[in-house]
């Protein structure tokens, strides 16, 4: 009796399953319609091949924003690139210090206020940054060509009404 009731259990625990369901082709359709899935992709595709071109400088996405930051504002404090990047002061602090101790920055006093400091790139610093920038803006190029240069234009013009 025992075994009976044992394999009928089974046949119905089998039978109340669902049956596997595999696919062929996945569908995207409903993320494709999502901004951040969209530009996360795209930034993603593009981060790939910053991170590849643009490890012979010894730089990151980041320390890239920060160094293009101090060469095209000579004098910036560590607020202002908090503010303009976006960063955490902490996180700021280590990178600060890793460039200046690679040569790429050097601090001078604030002409204006006298509790502040002013980050300049380096002569070594401006000449790796002009390589750098040149070898980002290549990249860039490459990866959207499928877009026309007003193509181009109009998305980066759209990407930053929404975080501007």
């Amino acid at each position: 009796m025992r075994l009976a009731s044992a394999k009928t259990a089974r046949q119905q625990a089998s039978a109340a399953k669902p049956s596997v369901v595999c696919v062929d082709q996945v569908d995207t359709t409903y993320l494709q319609t999502l901004m951040g899935y969209n530009a996360r992709r795209a930034a993603l595709s593009i981060i790939e091949l910053f991170l590849e071109r643009l490890a012979p400088y010894g730089l990151k996405p980041v320390d890239f924003s920060v160094m293009s930051t101090i060469q095209h504002n000579p004098g910036v404090t560590s607020r202002q690139l908090c503010a303009t990047l976006n960063l955490l002061p902490p996180n700021l602090v280590g990178l600060i210090q890793s460039l200046e101790s690679r040569g790429l920055i050097e601090r001078k006093p604030h002409p204006h206020d006298g509790r502040a400091v002013g980050l300049h790139a380096t002569p070594k610093g401006q000449a790796l940054m002009v390589q750098a920038e040149q070898t980002a803006s290549d990249l860039e190029i490459e990866k959207t060509a499928k877009l026309t240069p007003a193509q181009r234009k109009t998305l980066l013009a759209l990407l930053q009404k929404i975080y501007l």
